[in-house]
């Protein structure tokens, strides 16, 4: 590897932890204004959301001159590749903590709606999820990213008895629907993140060892990939 490239590439790993750091902050904010109904937390969240486009949008350009300028070949190359899938990621990411925000802008002017859904969990596990796959990108430690595939049978789960909990609390409380409705997009966009999560687990591995293992069954039966 020549230096200059070298150089480049160094530049491009503080981008995308810049990137990560975003928006690690940006989901944190959309689960506590979750947690505390907490409306103007939210609107910081929604309003985060240009910066952290912004950036994505930096970084793609970034990985675009370096594939022009230098042909990086080898772990490079998978390394550049990888980088503008997880650049991906991460953006969609901020974009269902964006959600989230809207979500609870809207449940926060409702009474609030008692389900026995076990949201801390999810959100625990979503939050441990991102955590856990920007540290094994950051360390290239693929034995990190595969606990990460392996979480996401669990919040698929949970997704899912969200599901069954939001039906039976329709039928029970057919007036407060809409409330039970946003919870429910919640439950989903936490159970998307968490799959987002996944995909730069299963690009580290790519990245360190260039096997492609999303079709390989490594991440559950449930994970959906991109």
């Amino acid at each position: 590897m020549s230096r200059h490239l070298q150089r480049e590439i160094e530049k491009l790993k503080k981008h995308i932890l810049a990137l990560s750091a975003l928006i690690e902050e940006s989901l944190h904010k959309a689960i506590k204004s979750l947690l505390e109904r907490d409306e103007k937390l939210a609107q910081q969240v929604i309003k985060g959301d240009k910066d952290i486009d912004q950036m994505e949008i930096d970084v793609e350009e970034e990985c675009l001159k370096i594939l022009a300028l230098h042909q990086p070949v080898a772990i490079d190359l998978r390394f550049i590749v990888a980088i503008l899938k997880i650049n991906n990621d991460l953006e969609r990411i901020g974009d269902l903590a964006v959600n989230i925000a809207e979500r609870v802008v809207f449940l926060s002017t409702k009474e609030p709606v008692t389900i026995t859904f076990d949201f801390p969990r999810m959100v625990e596990i979503a939050k441990s999820m991102l955590k856990q796959s920007i540290d094994a990108l950051v360390n290239m430690d693929t034995v990190l990213a595969e606990q990460v595939c392996a979480s996401d049978d669990e919040i698929d789960s949970l997704n899912r008895e969200m599901y069954r909990q939001i039906q039976d609390a329709i039928r029970k409380y057919p007036e407060r629907m809409e409330c039970l409705i946003h919870l429910l997009a919640v439950s989903r966009h936490l159970e998307r993140i968490a799959d987002h999560a996944t995909n730069i687990a299963e690009d580290v591995i790519y990245m360190v060892e260039g096997e492609i293992i999303r079709h390989k069954g490594g991440a559950g039966p449930n994970h959906k990939t991109r």
